[in-house]
C-alpha cells in the first residue's frame, strides 16, 4: 500500500470517529466529499442515468448518517464502494419490480377492456353476473391454464414462482397464461 493511500485511510478513520462521537454532519460531509465523485461514478455505471445517479449519490450520504455509527469500517473507500453498488442494485430491482407490476396491471386492464364489459357501480348487477361468468369460464379452462391463470391474476405470483411451484418451464407458464387469457376472453364474449 502506498503512503498516500495509508494516509487517506488514517484520515478516513479519524473523520469516522469524529462523526461517531459528535454526530456532526459537517465532519461526515468532509469525509464523503473525498469520495463523492467515486460514488457518482459507480451509480452512473449501474443506473446509466445522470439524474438518477445524482439522486442516488445524495441518498447514499443519508444512508451513511445511519450506517456509520453502527458498523465496523476498516477501509472506508472499499466499504463505501460496496454500499454504493448494493444501493444501486436495490434501486434497479425496485424499478424492475414496479415496471413488472405496471405491465401486469396494464395487461389486466386491457384484458377486461377487450372483453367489452363495463365495470362500473352503476351496472352492479351486470358486474356480479360478469364475475360469475368469469368464474365459470375459468372453471372451463384446461387444468394447467386454470392453475397458471389463478396463480398469476388472483394470487399475483410472478412467472418464475409459478414455474417453480408447478415444476414446469417458464415458457410453459407464459404460454398457459396467454392461452388461458385468450380462452377466457372467447368464453366471456360467447356467453355474455
Amino acid at each position: 500500500m502506498t503512503d498516500s493511500h495509508e494516509a487517506y485511510r488514517r484520515q478516513d478513520k479519524e473523520l469516522i470517529e469524529q462523526f461517531r462521537e459528535s454526530g456532526d454532519l459537517d465532519v461526515l460531509g468532509r469525509l464523503y466529499e473525498r469520495y463523492m465523485h467515486l460514488v457518482y461514478g459507480v451509480c452512473l455505471k449501474y443506473l446509466k442515468d445522470r439524474e438518477e445517479s445524482r439522486d442516488a449519490t445524495m441518498q447514499i450520504f443519508e444512508v451513511l448518517m445511519d450506517k456509520i455509527p453502527r458498523q465496523a469500517i476498516s477501509d472506508f473507500k472499499a466499504w463505501l464502494y460496496v454500499l454504493t453498488k448494493n444501493h444501486c442494485l436495490m434501486l434497479l430491482r425496485s424499478k424492475k419490480s414496479q415496471h413488472e407490476k405496471h405491465k401486469k396491471l396494464y395487461e389486466e386492464q386491457t384484458f377486461f377492456m377487450e372483453s367489452g364489459y363495463e365495470m362500473h357501480h352503476d351496472n352492479e348487477p351486470d358486474l356480479e353476473s360478469n364475475i360469475e361468468l368469469l368464474k365459470k369460464c375459468i372453471e372451463q379452462l384446461k387444468s394447467e391454464q386454470q392453475e397458471c391463470v389463478k396463480l398469476f391474476y388472483l394470487s399475483e405470483k410472478p412467472y418464475r414462482e409459478i414455474a417453480d411451484s408447478l415444476g414446469i418451464a417458464l415458457k410453459t407458464v407464459k404460454s398457459h397464461i396467454q392461452n388461458g387469457k385468450r380462452n377466457l376472453k372467447n368464453c366471456m364474449e360467447n356467453h355474455g
